[in-house]
């Protein structure tokens, strides 16, 4: 039994999640968390050495990541956009978190938009998003005549002010 650290967590402690990384990008890190600490592994763009991929302002275009994942039944991978290039540059994604199904088999690939003012450019290897591995409790409906009541009751959006 193996018990080499890996970020204060021991190998045994970790979920083992099958990884296949596509032909020709075996320079690209597979997922890898940046921290001891981070809950999130980031992802690197699979784009071409000598084509890298500029997102004009307002655009919307699908990243590869150059591998696919066999996510545990029982669980989702979750890609979230990475807050440096939200922060810095307007990059960010349009369906934040996506999910990629334990059924999900093709390359992960990453919907990015350019919210910002000025053309970004996407090169291979660049860390372009985040992933985590989560579990998901499967859902039994157990329908009632009415809900229990909440001091908050049917109170919605913007109801608690500022």
């Amino acid at each position: 039994m193996t018990t080499t650290p890996t970020h204060d967590l021991t190998v045994t402690d970790a979920l083992s999640v099958a990884i296949q990384r596509l032909q020709g990008n075996d320079d690209l890190p597979l997922p890898s968390y940046q921290t001891a600490h981070a809950a999130g592994m980031d992802l690197h763009a699979c784009v071409s050495d000598d084509d890298p991929l500029v997102i004009q302002p307002g655009d919307i275009t699908l990243v590869p990541c150059g591998f696919a994942v066999a996510v545990p039944v029982g669980y989702e991978a979750q890609v979230r956009p990475r807050s440096g290039l939200a922060a810095k540059h307007g990059i960010t994604m349009i369906n934040a978190p996506g999910t990629i199904d334990a059924d999900y088999r093709g390359e992960v690939k990453v919907p990015l938009i350019n919210l910002g003012k000025e053309p970004f450019t996407i090169t291979r290897g660049m860390r372009i998003a985040q992933m985590l591995i989560t579990p998901v409790p499967r859902t039994a409906w157990q329908e009632v005549a009415q809900l229990p009541p909440t001091d908050r009751g049917t109170g919605g959006f913007g109801h608690t002010g500022h």
